[in-house]
């Protein structure tokens, strides 16, 4: 399990704008594309965490199974060298109010089979995921800052 938290000075309804717009904060270099602009993410249950690669192909990199904007977003799916194993993967990100802010924590939960040991790769996906709620955490305080 992976556990990433961060606190933004932001309402939750701010926060979750930013949250489902991905190509805004993930790092294109955690994309098949290479390109964050091509990442889309549909905001609902059955929605999709996908991103068009060249060439007419598609990624899909995680599927939507809870969403309640301003609070809550579960997907379900395998990120990255996880995807190409038997593996499961469930991301929760809660959006909670706290003191005039907003408090985002990040939960990524894995289970499966994997031909190599999956600790082996748990500090990458830590770093990974960790990375991406600092970015957003970042765009969001930026977006914050420049509303009047």
């Amino acid at each position: 399990m992976v556990r990433e938290t961060a606190v933004v000075k932001a309402d939750p309804e701010f926060a979750w704008a930013a949250l489902v717009e991905p190509a805004r904060w993930w790092n294109k270099d955690h994309s098949w594309s290479g390109d964050a602009k091509n990442l889309t993410l549909e905001p609902r249950a059955g929605g999709c965490f996908c991103e068009t690669l060249p060439g007419g192909g598609s990624a899909e990199h995680m599927r939507v199974v809870q969403a309640v904007p301003g609070s809550l977003l579960r997907m379900k799916g395998a990120l990255g060298p996880l995807q190409s194993e038997a593996l499961a993967g469930v991301l929760t990100i809660e959006l909670k109010p706290v003191a005039g802010a907003t408090s985002i924590e990040w939960t990524y939960v894995v289970g499966g089979y994997a031909r190599f040991p999956l600790k082996d790769i748990a500090t990458a996906v830590d770093s990974v995921l960790g990375e991406q709620s600092a970015r957003l955490a970042s765009l969001i305080e930026a977006g914050r800052a420049a509303r009047p």
